[in-house]
């Protein structure tokens, strides 16, 4: 009985942790995930507005102080695009953006965490707003 504790213990902390790496690859706010290291990051692109919301297992993680940088790919066109810290865990840029079959690579620079670059490939659906 005092050995099957210890491996309940360990299989329950196992599968718990299991469940929540599951979720890193799961959008929460309609956007694209992509990962890199530890950092998850969700790129909601809209005609209008460009947000990324940063988080590291799945903890948000504060943007005050960082920055971001997107270079999108679209309709022949590459267009540099500076996003600025938002509130929380987001970086956000406004404006007319082409994000139709768009293909991005985010630079993002969070404090006190390393550089980490994503890429993330946008849907052809028409914008969004």
């Amino acid at each position: 009985m005092k050995i099957l504790l210890p491996i309940a213990l360990a299989a329950l902390v196992a599968a718990t942790a299991a469940v929540a790496h599951e979720d890193h690859d799961k959008p929460r706010f309609g956007g694209v995930v992509a990962e890199a290291g530890h950092y998850q990051a969700e790129l909601v692109g809209r005609s209008d507005t460009l947000t990324i919301h940063v988080s590291e297992h799945g903890t948000p993680l504060p943007t005050a102080g960082g920055s971001a940088r997107l270079t999108l790919l679209a309709g022949g066109k590459k267009t540099e695009v500076t996003l600025l810290p938002a509130g929380n865990n987001r970086f956000e840029a406004k404006g007319s953006f082409d994000i139709k079959g768009a293909k991005v690579v985010a630079a993002l620079n969070v404090p006190g965490k390393p550089p980490k670059t994503l890429r993330f490939a946008l849907d052809d659906s028409p914008a969004r707003h």
